[in-house]
């Protein structure tokens, strides 16, 4: 299987229009709040620092980047190929590698397992917005990138961001300027339950090791200046120890 054409689709619509400039987009947020932070969560579960790191569902490479000045070897994942060419043009000095990948057709997973061995995986805001269809297929292969030695870190927005976000679509001016493409481009987030995340990734044969609630930052500000966050849960996976 390999994704809907649907949502391929809208990626590769949104990352044709969304503005060049790091922070443009209602996600871009700067790396020292994101996966900055993410890594002090992650790190400590590490059972081997030295295995390749992939960044899956990289988008435009922001957080990429910062994995690649800490890690010797990083490749950005993402199904979109206008995601990729910005990527590769914000990092003209290669420090990371980028492939374009169907993170739900097994051989292509099976095949980039093959080339890297395990890795440890990064995966922010992914499983929440894709189709229902999808979110079994890509958690099996998180476990096929992870091996045995390697670890997935997973940040998903909780089930109580929705209600937030949908306040914020439905406001009287309209959705804010960085969600609004957002949105148009029905990249909307989908109901996907606190409890689902740990069923999908034991079904796939891997073990919740850790787990968390954080705020997810975003690049956009609130009427009162604020910046806005939204709930969010972290958890690491990786094969039973």
């Amino acid at each position: 299987m390999s994704v809907t054409s649907r949502y391929r689709q809208a990626w590769e619509g949104f990352w044709s229009e969304a503005p060049e400039e790091q922070g443009a987009v209602f996600w871009d947020t700067e790396p020292a709040a994101t996966v900055g932070v993410h890594l002090a969560l992650f790190e400590p579960h590490l059972t081997d620092p030295g295995l390749p790191v992939v960044d899956l569902g990289c988008g435009n490479g922001t957080q990429t980047r910062f994995l690649a000045d800490r890690y010797r070897r990083v490749l950005g994942a993402d199904l979109s190929a206008a995601a990729l060419d910005r990527a590769r043009r914000a990092d003209p000095a290669g420090r990371a590698a980028y492939r374009l990948l169907d993170a739900v057709e097994p051989a292509q997973v099976a095949a980039l397992h093959t080339e890297l061995g395990d890795a440890n995986v990064y995966m922010r805001g992914v499983l929440h917005q894709c189709d229902p269809g999808d979110r079994q297929p890509l958690a099996d292969a998180l476990a096929t990138l992870v091996g045995e030695r390697g670890r997935a870190f997973l940040v998903e927005l909780s089930q109580a961001a929705r209600p937030l976000l949908l306040d914020l679509a439905g406001g009287v001016s309209g959705p804010p300027a960085k969600l609004a493409p957002v949105l148009r481009h029905g990249i909307a987030p989908g109901e996907v339950s606190d409890d689902a995340v740990p069923g999908l990734l034991g079904a796939a044969g891997l073990t919740v090791l850790a787990s968390g609630g954080l705020a997810l930052a975003t690049t956009e500000h609130g009427p009162d200046g604020a910046r806005i966050e939204l709930p969010a849960k972290w958890l690491v996976a990786g094969r039973p120890e």
